[in-house]
């Protein structure tokens, strides 16, 4: 992306008065929902509908097949949910329908999957990921559908009244490598997309490092579909190892595009001093690791932030079953993926408000409804109890919704990324007192 670019503030975010539900919608909203065919699947089965014994539709939706970020993981676990939600019984003795769709990582797909949701009359959307929420979330506003569980990439998932976010995001995960970096590093160099969600993570990361009295990092931006960062590589490399004094620190967050920076890191790292690499959940995972050398490649020693306890504790054996009963050989779903396992999170809070509703209606009004009432969801040990308040503890820095402040620090040892220390971090200190103007 080049040129100038208009710079939107992560602070002062337009909070949203309670939208009108989905009776409410405008003329102009339903012709364009009715022309939708196009990006979309469904898990085979009735749509929903307003008797007590219809199914429960709702929709998860990630891009897939780009030249970027792709998480094709979640769509395909949510429709393995499905299966075996359905095969159990499904939730209160309901089906629960899933459609998926294909946010292309494309302003007008997001906003295509959007109005399908309304148009299908989903309840909820559930465990997906875009990076265009300016985009979909005013349709889901005016329909009154619920946001559960977005991956955490936009602030807008942290700003709406409709979202309720199960982990602190992109907020969380750079605060906290930003507090781990600050006492073991010396120059830190951030390279990230040149792209109005980039444009957010500097100031993310640098709330962590001044936290923890050091200086801030130097910005670089990349292009997020690049085929080779040869030059970027060769940058960061200078600016850390600009101080002899002190060992650097190169961080690498460009999603998928990350491993295609470290390709080219490992390459120019030999032209200069030893340096160390950080980076965030979501850019790297365990098969990113296997296929960039085990504990040979780029990124042995490398500590990384996450949301979650690590993908060999065993509160992750209810996820792991149902994959292997319901998706076992479908090489879209990694277990060891941030993606999947917030989506996994994300359908464990939505049966849990069906659930508190008993024989009562499901609809995107009674959902939202539970969740705003103080419904509290555990999700056995993955993240602390869950519950939405209209205005939590970050709502001064511009994050209102950002309920989960907790990070786990991880680091790749011997080719496996394990844990770093036990438990959570919890930075909601150190987002409270960050300068994210």
């Amino acid at each position: 992306m080049t040129g100038r670019r208009r710079i939107r503030s992560i602070l002062l975010p337009r909070l949203l008065h309670r939208p009108a539900r989905a009776g409410a919608l405008t003329t102009g909203a339903l012709v364009a929902c009715a022309s939708l065919a196009v990006g979309c699947g469904i898990v085979p089965g009735a749509t929903g509908g307003s008797g007590d014994d219809a199914p429960i539709t709702v929709m998860t939706w990630a891009p897939q097949d780009t030249q970027a970020t792709n998480k094709p993981g979640m769509p395909a676990f949510a429709e393995a949910y499905a299966r075996w939600v359905n095969s159990q019984g499904g939730i209160n003795g309901r089906r629960l329908n899933v459609l998926t769709c294909n946010d292309k990582n494309d302003t007008v797909a997001a906003a295509r999957c959007a109005r399908r949701a309304v148009q299908e009359k989903a309840v909820a959307v559930v465990g997906s990921y875009s990076q265009y929420a300016d985009s979909f979330m005013p349709t889901l506003e005016g329909a009154g559908i619920p946001y559960i569980g977005g991956y955490g990439i936009t602030n807008n998932e942290f700003t709406s009244p409709l979202s309720y976010p199960v982990n602190g995001g992109q907020p969380a995960l750079l605060a906290g490598l930003g507090r781990t970096l600050a006492g073991t590093c010396g120059p830190v160099t951030l390279i990230r997309p040149d792209t109005i969600t980039g444009d957010q993570l500097p100031p993310l990361l640098d709330s962590g490092l001044e936290a923890g009295g050091h200086a801030r990092s130097g910005d670089q931006r990349a292009a997020e579909d690049a085929t080779s960062y040869e030059g970027q590589a060769r940058q960061a490399l200078e600016r850390a190892t600009a101080d002899t004094a002190e060992q650097g620190c190169v961080v690498p967050a460009l999603g998928d595009r990350t491993n295609t920076f470290m390709d080219s890191f490992r390459r120019a790292r030999a032209d200069y001093p030893e340096v160390r690499t950080a980076t965030v959940l979501g850019s790297v995972d365990q098969s990113t690791i296997d296929a960039s050398g085990g504990g040979s490649g780029p990124y042995e020693g490398s500590y990384v932030t996450g949301w979650y306890p690590a993908a060999s504790d065993p509160s992750w054996d209810p996820m792991k079953k149902v994959i292997e009963e319901e998706a076992f050989g479908d090489n879209r779903i990694d277990a060891a993926d941030a993606g999947v396992q917030t989506t996994w999170i994300a359908y464990t809070v939505f049966k849990q408000v069906v659930e508190s509703l008993g024989d009562g209606e499901v609809s995107a009004d009674t959902v939202s409804g539970a969740l705003d009432g103080g419904l509290k969801v555990t999700t056995d040990g993955l993240t602390p109890t869950l519950r939405w308040n209209f205005q939590d503890e970050l709502a001064a820095v511009g994050f209102p919704r950002l309920i989960n402040a907790n990070v786990t620090l991880q680091v790749v040892r011997d080719g496996r990324l394990v844990a770093a220390r036990k438990g959570f971090t919890d930075v909601t200190k150190t987002l409270r007192d960050a300068d994210l103007g």
